[in-house]
């Protein structure tokens, strides 16, 4: 990653605060003013100070990262804003709007500026956390990509997307907005978990839903949220080109985008895409937040979950424009007879092994019921660790849960399903996808044979990973510390 090089221009009590900040933090500062007075105490303190018209590109240094436009003249920063947007297309332009703004004088300075500062602001607070902030180098990396999107940009979720995913979307293309580029969130599969429709049917979300093998030709540019490989759980092509990258999940493989931010210090996607509305001084709507708020509630389990400072420091932010009712009816959707159904076939159907229960449900019409029936079997007296799975075009699918124990169930699923399928997820909720390949020979034999098949590969392979559980998948605790009393 580059340096970050920040130019200030221009002189007033803001300007003092920025480089007051910045001049003891990593990358290069230059302050171009007009005072030789001043220039020549900055030089003194160890600044490149240079004198000369902020209006002038001829001052400037050849490349900069983020521009602050503080002078206290306010035709003066529109005019030095205008210039640096020019020599600078790809930095971050943070503009104060003077002592003394006309109304035209905002307006304008709001076309060029990526940020700008009214003196009725806590004008110094609001530049500091704007551009000398830990974050502006991502910010000025996606401002650049997303200014670079000739035509529109494809926002991209994951499969069967869940709120996180939904929220992010919704995030990014609001971005896009604020800089003149048209977005549209779009997903493949299905919206198919009740919480999830819930969501998009209460906040009226407006979602693109792409068909199997829909080319993206339309598009002037793809991003990814809350996963970062084409053809990865999405419908693209694994060569798809992707302009940026957003997500808060390790990848397991290398990842390519032109714009990538890939952070799992902190428990959702919404978090880090809440940043970047925080640092843009954009404030989300009623809508926008509501989504947000509910992606980072439901990725951290309410906090309790993989938590960070960030995810609190994001709530606490989106809290004040959320719709707290719609919030609440989100919550608590009706449970649907598909997903009553398939509760009752995992109970019916289930096998357990201490604290550890497994149930293969059958073919299935709905795969998020699956993990739906996961968390309400963690409610069975004495079941701390549940695997629901089932069948479906010719695809196992695996969701699993976990309380109140020290099994790592993403690893566990990784381990037990990985040399057949792919798997993962956090330690106490986890997934897995598993091709019929070989199986389907036995899949046309009959529903019943195929069904006893899939059950003694699918839970003798959950059961026995418990069973020889290494250390590292149950938090360090090894066998002495995981007692199952399992039967032959």
């Amino acid at each position: 990653m580059s340096r970050p090089s920040r130019l200030v221009l221009g002189w007033s009590p803001v300007a003092r605060a920025v480089v007051r900040s910045v001049r003891s933090r990593r990358g290069t500062l230059s302050v171009v003013a007009e005072a030789r007075s001043r220039v020549e105490s900055l030089r003194d303190e160890g600044v490149d100070a240079t004198m000369g018209d902020p209006t002038d590109p001829e001052t400037y240094p050849s490349d900069v990262t983020t521009v602050v436009v503080a002078g206290a003249d306010s035709d003066q920063n529109l005019d030095a804003a205008r210039v640096a947007r020019e020599r600078f297309p790809d930095a971050l332009v943070v503009a104060y709007a003077g002592s003394n703004p006309s109304d035209e004088t905002l307006a304008a300075l709001g076309e060029v500026a990526d940020r700008v500062v009214d003196p009725h602001e806590s004008a110094a607070g609001a530049f500091l956390d704007t551009a000398t902030g830990a974050t502006v180098t991502r910010v000025t990396r996606l401002l650049r990509v997303l200014r670079g999107i000739d035509g529109t940009l494809a926002v991209v979720m994951h499969d069967n997307p869940d709120p996180d995913a939904i929220a992010s979307a919704l995030a990014l293309v609001r971005i896009a907005d604020a800089v003149g580029v048209d977005a549209v969130p779009c997903y493949f599969g299905e919206v198919s978990h009740q919480e999830n429709r819930a969501l998009i049917n209460l906040l009226d979300l407006s979602l693109t839903n792409l068909e199997p093998g829909t080319t993206m030709d339309e598009y002037g540019g793809i991003a990814l949220v809350d996963h970062s490989r084409p053809g990865v759980n999405d419908g693209l092509p694994s060569d798809t080109r992707v302009d940026v990258a957003i997500d808060h999940h390790p990848p397991r493989a290398p990842v390519e985008a032109r714009c990538l931010d890939l952070r799992s210090g902190v428990g959702a996607t919404s978090t880090l895409l809440t940043e970047y509305l925080r640092r843009l001084r954009i404030d989300p709507d009623r809508t926008l937040a509501t989504a947000l708020l509910f992606g980072i509630r439901v990725d951290t389990n309410d906090f309790s979950r993989e938590v960070s400072d960030a995810d609190f420091e994001a709530a606490a932010f989106l809290c004040p424009h959320v719709d707290h009712s719609a919030l609440d009816r989100i919550e608590e959707p009706s449970m649907g007879p598909e997903v009553l159904d398939l509760l009752a076939r995992a109970i019916r159907n289930r096998a357990v092994r201490g604290d550890a229960l497994a149930t293969n449900v059958g073919e299935i019409s709905d795969r998020d019921a699956l993990a739906q029936a996961a968390d309400r079997l963690l409610d069975m007296e004495g079941v701390r660790l549940t695997l629901v799975y089932g069948y479906r075009d010719d695809t196992v699918y695996a969701s699993g849960r976990a309380r109140g124990t020290d099994v790592d169930l993403g690893e566990t699923l990784r381990d037990a399903f990985g040399s057949i399928g792919s798997a993962g997820g956090h330690a106490d909720m986890a997934g897995a996808q598993i091709d019929l390949g070989v199986w389907k020979e036995a899949y046309v034999e009959g529903a019943e044979q195929f069904e006893d098949l899939v059950t003694e590969v699918i839970s003798a392979r959950f059961f026995e990973t418990l069973e020889t559980a290494p250390a590292s998948l149950l938090g360090g605790a090894g066998e002495l510390g995981f007692e199952y009393p399992f039967e032959g």
